[in-house]
């Protein structure tokens, strides 16, 4: 009896585990939904979800263009509950093969948060520009950074 409440338990924590430490596809939206961006974004996955502090993440953005892109930059935004917390800008070439030809192509980007960066929830805003500063596309969505790795963990 004991040694299947211990089963039982063991099944439960990888229940409840497993599903926090994951990939996941979020939800993106356009900044102006009534744009016609040159780059269409299918799809977002972010690993491990949620994010854990001082580990790497990766933000994989699955994208279509019908023009061929030379090179350009990525704007980053990132709020924390309503509050503007950072900026950063990247090198489109360095997120992805340059050039970029006509359909689908994949935006990558890994980063290592600090471990003393606050749970919670963020928001972040990624503007992707060309070579000429003209916008290409433009996206917000939503993640979570959680508990898992402390400044000691670091």
């Amino acid at each position: 009896m004991a040694q299947s409440k211990l089963i039982a338990v063991l099944l439960l924590s990888l229940c409840v585990l497993l599903p926090l430490t994951h990939a996941v596809s979020k939800d993106v939206s356009y900044c102006d939904k009534k744009a016609d961006y040159a780059v269409k974004i299918r799809g977002l996955d972010i690993d491990p979800y949620p994010i854990a502090r001082g580990k790497p993440a990766s933000f994989n953005i699955a994208a279509t263009t019908g023009e061929a892109i030379s090179g350009g930059k990525l704007v980053i935004d990132v709020s924390y509950f309503g509050w503007h917390i950072h900026s950063e800008d990247h090198d489109l070439c360095s997120e992805t093969s340059c050039p970029v030809s006509i359909g689908d192509f994949v935006v990558s980007h890994s980063q290592e948060l600090p471990g003393f960066t606050p749970p919670g929830s963020y928001s972040l805003k990624m503007t992707m520009y060309d070579g000429n500063k003209h916008a290409l596309t433009c996206i917000a969505f939503d993640f979570d950074i959680g508990f898992a790795a402390s400044v000691a963990d670091s």
